[in-house]
């Protein structure tokens, strides 16, 4: 009873175990991982044993409690049969014959207690027994079902672990980069010349505008032309009519 309270101990302890608090505690991810495979798997071989020895016992002492209920009720029948037959000689007279089956129903009644006895003594080791085989039975099947999980998200996690560690390799790498660099130097190299680009730019857009300028001034000095020059027209043309 020692060994199987220590499985089951260990059963419910393993079913109740939180994986990622493990991991997150782990140095190593990827052996913690590896490690608890083994122990799962090897914890489900010794509760499945466990349980298998608890249910023989338990089907022993149920086939053992059976057959007391049985042979109690066998003994009762005979206890019964023996009274009966040590009434019907007292009534014919027999009274020898009629003690000795009184004798044989006592000896069948004291038989059908002691079955009766044994058969209620063994009901609670049977209660007991099978409350422990159903708690086996439901810590093993979280275990293979933990261990499923386990085994289905090793992968995963082991590239989650194996990244984390390029990326921080990465980081300290990048960190460790000397501040005068030449990519350093090149970038500011570039800054100044798109500096120089835009200035160049700038002075291209603006002599662009200033000519632009000086040719709309020029239409607007034609435009004014224009309109003195047929003023100019229409007063010529009126002259004679005013002389008139």
């Amino acid at each position: 009873m020692a060994q199987k309270q220590t499985i089951l101990g260990r059963v419910a302890q393993l079913a109740k175990a939180n994986i990622n608090a493990l991991l997150d505690r782990a140095e190593d991810p990827e052996k913690m991982l590896d490690q608890l495979v083994r122990d799962y798997t090897n914890s489900i071989a010794e509760a499945e044993e466990a349980v298998a020895q608890t249910i023989a016992q338990v089907r022993m002492i149920e086939a053992d409690h059976t057959e007391d209920v049985d042979a109690a009720a066998e003994w009762g029948r005979k206890a019964a049969a023996a009274s009966q037959k040590a009434d019907q000689l007292r009534g014919s007279g027999d009274t020898a014959g009629a003690e000795k089956f009184d004798g044989l129903a006592k000896i069948a009644i004291g038989r059908q207690i002691q079955h009766e006895k044994e058969a209620r003594d063994a009901e609670p080791v049977i209660a007991q027994q099978n409350v422990t085989v159903d708690q086996l039975k439901a810590g093993l099947t979280q275990m293979k079902t933990k261990l499923e999980d386990l085994k289905s998200r090793r992968a995963s996690l082991v590239a989650r672990s194996r990244t984390v560690a390029a990326q921080d390799k990465v980081q300290q790498a990048m960190g460790a980069i000397n501040v005068l660099d030449p990519t350093s130097e090149l970038s500011r190299f570039e800054d100044r010349i798109k500096q120089q680009e835009a200035l160049v730019a700038g002075r291209q857009e603006a002599a662009a505008t200033s000519v632009e300028d000086q040719f709309a001034e020029l239409e607007d000095y034609g435009q004014d032309a224009e309109i003195e020059a047929r003023l100019a027209s229409l007063k010529v043309q009126d002259r004679p009519a005013l002389g008139n």
